[in-house]
């Protein structure tokens, strides 16, 4: 599944699930632009990577307008195309549903999913340019979640706002298929980043993140990348409009699972 050549940007890939991408996408001789509000971890990161391949580090708040037409024209500027988009930004605030701020509302639905819109957009119009003048399509792939399918009562933002990405995946798929640009998302589970390390370490929270994972353990960042590498490359030409759930078997479940003692 070469990347080679290629150039991706990876959204909020400071850390955690988009800093896996952004690294496998390196990894398979793809340059990747490193997108983040973070501008320490994203230099960082950025200078990680380096030392494997091309990256590079763009201040951008993908609910930002602006930001997100400085950085594809950013992108141009350094690698002279974008082939692949993996909106990958997003954030989560909890509340109790009758607490819940109407700005906290907003401010989730507006990185989350009006910032996969806008970046989607933004790479998609340079990407039909790009076919209009003999170039080859480019793909966008989409971080969705098990959450845009299961609720979590306080959850409502983050939930309300991965069904729309599973719609904007679906729609723009279609919209965008005439141009032969493939748009597919991934719907990951519980997996290791650092916003589940305290679940891991509580026994009792973990004893019930296992009972509704079949396969009985967290699933890694770059289980995650790999999906990505493959909805990027072209052994997934024939795919879109599509949702890939890496969840350990969560999705299918009916009941909860026997955990043995110990794990």
């Amino acid at each position: 599944m070469s990347l080679e050549n290629k150039v991706a940007i990876v959204t909020g890939a400071a850390q955690g699930i988009g800093f896996a991408v952004a690294k496998r996408f390196v990894s398979d001789g793809a340059k990747v632009v490193i997108a983040d509000i973070d501008d320490a971890k994203g230099e960082e990161a950025a200078e990680d990577l380096q030392t494997i391949g091309e990256a590079m580090y763009i201040h951008c708040n993908v609910a930002e307008r602006l930001d997100v037409r400085n950085m594809v024209a950013e992108t141009l500027n350094a690698y002279g195309d974008i082939d692949i988009l993996v909106n990958n930004a997003g954030i989560v605030i909890g509340s109790d549903f009758l607490e819940l701020e109407e700005a906290d509302f907003d401010r989730v639905l507006s990185t989350n999913l009006k910032g996969a819109f806008l970046c989607s957009q933004a790479v998609a119009r340079h990407m039909v340019e790009k076919i209009e003048g003999g170039g080859e399509p480019g793909c966008i792939i989409n971080m969705s979640s098990v959450n845009s399918v299961l609720a979590i009562p306080n959850q409502i933002p983050y939930c309300v706002s991965k069904g729309g990405v599973s719609q904007l995946t679906k729609s723009t798929a279609l919209a965008l298929a005439p141009h032969g640009i493939r748009v597919n998302a991934i719907g990951p589970g519980s997996i290791m980043t650092e916003m589940l390390s305290a679940v891991n370490s509580d026994r009792e929270a973990r004893q019930r993140l296992m009972s509704r994972t079949p396969l009985l353990r967290i699933g890694e960042p770059a289980e995650i990348a790999g999906v990505a590498a493959f909805l990027a490359s072209q052994d997934a030409g024939y795919i879109t409009g599509q949702t890939i759930f890496a969840d350990g078997g969560r999705m299918p479940l009916n009941y909860t699972v026997a955990v043995p003692d110990g794990d």
